[in-house]
């Protein structure tokens, strides 16, 4: 690859990113094509169900496509969907070379994409910015290649690991602005997980309040297509009614647990899900590998984890983190509150759970510290 094929392909990875909000399952990419060295077309994939990349920037070049070369994020699918091949629609237009950086890892496309067009005599080629393409599609790849979303867990702690006050567990820890940002990491979300403790503690709505999206967000997406994660709610003792907020606001809500509430079958947005359980020292708990393997089958790329210090602590000690997302407060409030975390085991030097730090950035009076397993 030239160092004009470069350019033309990181203007596609720019594209691409322009969906990270609006796509659900889908992988973001991004598509330009150039004939006689000038773009003549280009696009991504803007909102799940809709035009993939490719169509969006055949459709812009026109008769242009025809003897041209296309770069795009991914190897182009070959199969029938939301929408048809985009492989057909590239042989259509009679496209001279598609210049891709890597293969589709879902096994209904990886390679083959590529074989479809190459038989047609399409010039391929791909293996190019190959970190880029993972960091783009980074939940997508996950979920693929093992089953189980990349998983993202957010907390809000006062400087000494405090996630309430004592006297008043619902008044929030950290600022607006903090409040403002986790909007952004819900809105990159396919689900939001959480228990029915926090529900029945916080009545929350779990919901994308798009009023507080940045303004750059704001101006690029019409706020018909930015999601609003599907929240689902741990549940095995069936103590969530049509009475919280959850239920009320009709949007779509994924209850686990071990018992159907027959009051719930009529909503059209509650889907009651019994997976399997397990009972230890009297109490009922729920597999979450069992949970995470069902949401992956459902194309569930990216989970956000909204819980209490139980549902984080044990996600944690499995090590089923991917990425560690803390708002913390500059403030002490003592003892009387809860505990960020519920760990209540030993660690010898080999098991000392660590991360390492992304970024700290600070949020109006708070920072923000993202991390990763560092294991």
């Amino acid at each position: 690859m030239n160092n004009q094929d470069k350019i033309y392909l990181l203007r596609a990875f720019k594209l691409a990113k322009l969906g990270k909000f609006s796509t659900f399952s889908n992988p973001n990419v991004g598509c330009v094509i150039v004939k006689n060295n000038n773009i003549v077309g280009e696009g991504y994939h803007e909102y799940y169900g809709g035009h993939h990349a490719e169509i969006n920037a055949l459709n812009m070049a026109g008769k242009n496509a025809y003897g041209s070369t296309v770069y795009v994020t991914l190897e182009p699918c070959n199969f029938y969907n939301k929408t048809p091949p985009c492989t057909e629609a590239l042989i259509k237009n009679k496209v001279f070379k598609v210049i891709a950086a890597t293969l589709d890892p879902n096994p209904k496309v990886s390679g083959m994409g590529f074989n479809k067009l190459k038989s047609y005599g399409i010039l391929v080629e791909y293996g190019y910015m190959l970190d880029e393409a993972e960091k783009l599609n980074y939940d997508f790849f996950k979920r693929i290649r093992t089953g189980i979303p990349w998983i993202s867990l957010k907390l809000a702690s006062s400087l000494d690991g405090r996630t309430n006050y004592a006297f008043n567990k619902k008044k929030w820890i950290t600022s607006i602005k903090s409040r403002q940002d986790v909007q952004i990491f819900r809105a990159k979300s396919d689900v939001i997980l959480s228990t029915s403790s926090t529900i029945i503690s916080d009545n929350p709505k779990l919901t994308v309040r798009k009023s507080l999206l940045p303004k750059y967000i704001k101006n690029i997406y019409s706020t018909k297509y930015i999601r609003n994660p599907i929240r689902v709610i741990i549940d095995v003792n069936n103590r969530i009614n049509k009475d919280f907020n959850i239920i009320q606001d009709n949007r779509e809500t994924w209850l686990i647990r071990s018992v159907i509430n027959n009051d719930l079958l009529k909503l059209p947005k509650v889907k009651q899900i019994i997976l399997p359980t397990y009972i230890k020292n009297n109490k009922v708990y729920l597999n979450l590998i069992e949970l995470l393997l069902y949401l992956g089958k459902n194309e569930i790329n990216k989970i956000l984890v909204e819980a209490g210090s139980i549902l984080s602590s044990i996600l944690i000690k499995k090590r089923l983190i991917d990425e560690f997302i803390l708002y913390q407060s500059p403030k002490i409030i003592g003892a009387n509150a809860n505990a960020l975390f519920n760990i209540n085991q030993k660690f010898n030097s080999f098991k000392i759970i660590k991360f390492k730090i992304l970024d700290v950035k600070k949020i109006g009076v708070d920072i923000r510290i993202r991390l990763v397993p560092n294991n």
